[in-house]
C-alpha cells in the first residue's frame, strides 16, 4: 500500500510540475516580466532580444499589442509553424495555445500580452460586447507600463 501512495504523489507532482512549467512568466523570466495582474486579466511585458528563442510556454487567450516592430516565428506543441510580421501600436488576439517563440528580426521584439482571466465587466453586463470605457481602462494600462520604460 505505501507504493501505491507513494507512485500516487510522485504522478500528482509531475502533473503540477508540467502544468507550472508552462507557465512563461516562470520559466521564460528571460522574456515575460508581469506587469500587473487581477482576477480578470494578467498583463505582461514581453521582450526578445534579436534571434532570441523560447521553450514550449502556454497563454490564456487575451490580446498582445506590439510595442515594437518584428518578424517572429510561432511553433506550436504539434511542430506547427506561423510567421508573423508584427507593426508598432497593432493588436491582434489569440485563444488560449502553447507555443514556442523565434525573434527572427535583427532588432529587439517588444510587446504587452493582456491575458484575459474571465470575461470582465461584459459577464456582469449581462452582454457579450465590451462595455464603452473598457478600451480607456486598457489604454490606461499600456500607458502607464510605457511610462515606467
Amino acid at each position: 500500500m505505501p507504493s501505491k501512495l507513494l507512485w500516487a504523489w510522485g504522478f500528482a507532482f509531475v502533473l503540477l510540475a508540467s502544468s507550472a512549467a508552462q507557465d512563461p512568466i516562470k520559466i521564460e523570466a528571460r522574456h515575460y516580466k508581469l506587469d500587473f495582474e487581477n482576477d480578470h486579466v494578467q498583463v505582461v511585458s514581453v521582450h526578445y532580444g534579436p534571434h532570441e528563442k523560447s521553450s514550449l510556454h502556454s497563454h490564456p487567450g487575451g490580446v498582445v499589442v506590439s510595442v515594437t516592430e518584428g518578424h517572429l516565428r510561432f511553433t506550436d506543441e504539434n511542430g506547427k509553424t506561423r510567421e508573423v510580421y508584427a507593426k508598432p501600436g497593432e493588436a491582434r488576439w489569440y485563444p488560449p495555445f502553447k507555443h514556442k517563440v523565434e525573434n527572427l528580426g535583427d532588432a529587439p521584439y517588444d510587446a504587452v500580452y493582456i491575458g484575459v482571466k474571465s470575461k470582465l465587466s461584459m459577464a456582469s453586463s449581462g452582454s457579450n460586447q465590451p462595455t464603452a470605457d473598457e478600451p480607456s481602462k486598457i489604454r490606461k494600462v499600456l500607458s502607464e507600463i510605457a511610462a515606467e520604460r
